[in-house]
């Protein structure tokens, strides 16, 4: 057994400790029904995010899917009232200016390259981490690592777990920080995951370990 499998059958180790005050100006909190309103007006300022998807592919497969933005939009905040979808918002004063979703596989079931990804599967994670997206005039300034880690330490206070994420290798030329939806890998390793196994032709699977806060 690896050491990851028996960190995560056994001893959970330390709770994440985060940066989430690293960043003059920002701050981190969950979306839930009252951040909803400030998540929503990040979403419609950039029309719906990724041709209107409200940030919900990864909730429901291809077949649950009404592809519209409006029935999108209602999923997303129909699943946030029911506590069914999670994530960390960034804020500058009121405004939401970024996120990171997390989620059980339960809650975000989705996944791209889904039969290589089950096919090195040796153990299923507790927690996902499924994307981010920045405000366009806040990219480049650190604010998804903040989500990331405001996210680890939301899913200490749950009571930690294995966490997996999918981030993008290492492009190789500087890719738009819209098109970047899963992060870097270099995101991720100083957050402390490590390398699993690769995943489709750009992205790979990384864990880490997160204890239980006290």
């Amino acid at each position: 057994m690896d050491d990851r499998m028996k960190a995560h059958r056994g001893d959970r180790g330390a709770p994440h400790a985060t940066g989430t005050e690293q960043l003059s100006g920002y701050r981190v909190g969950p979306l839930d029904a009252t951040t909803w309103p400030a998540f929503a007006r990040l979403v419609e300022k950039h029309n719906g995010i990724w041709g209107g998807c409200w940030c919900t592919w990864f909730h429901t497969m291809a077949a649950e899917k009404t592809r519209t933005y409006e029935g999108n939009r209602d999923l997303k905040e129909r699943l946030v009232s029911e506590g069914g979808a999670h994530a960390a918002l960034v804020f500058q004063g009121d405004d939401a200016v970024g996120w990171c979703q997390y989620g059980s596989p339960r809650e975000l079931p989705n996944i791209y390259h889904r039969k290589e990804y089950l096919a090195g599967m040796t153990h299923e994670p507790d927690y996902r981490i499924t994307c981010f997206f920045v405000d366009r005039g806040h990219r480049h300034r650190g604010v998804a690592g903040l989500a990331l880690a405001g996210a680890l330490d939301l899913i200490a206070k749950a009571g930690g777990g294995l966490v997996e994420a999918y981030p993008q290798e290492a492009p190789a030329k500087k890719a738009s920080g819209s098109l970047l939806y899963s992060c870097t890998r270099a995101t991720f390793e100083r957050a402390g995951f490590s390398y699993d196994r690769p995943k489709g032709l750009k992205h790979c699977v990384m864990h880490k370990v997160v204890g239980a806060a006290p």
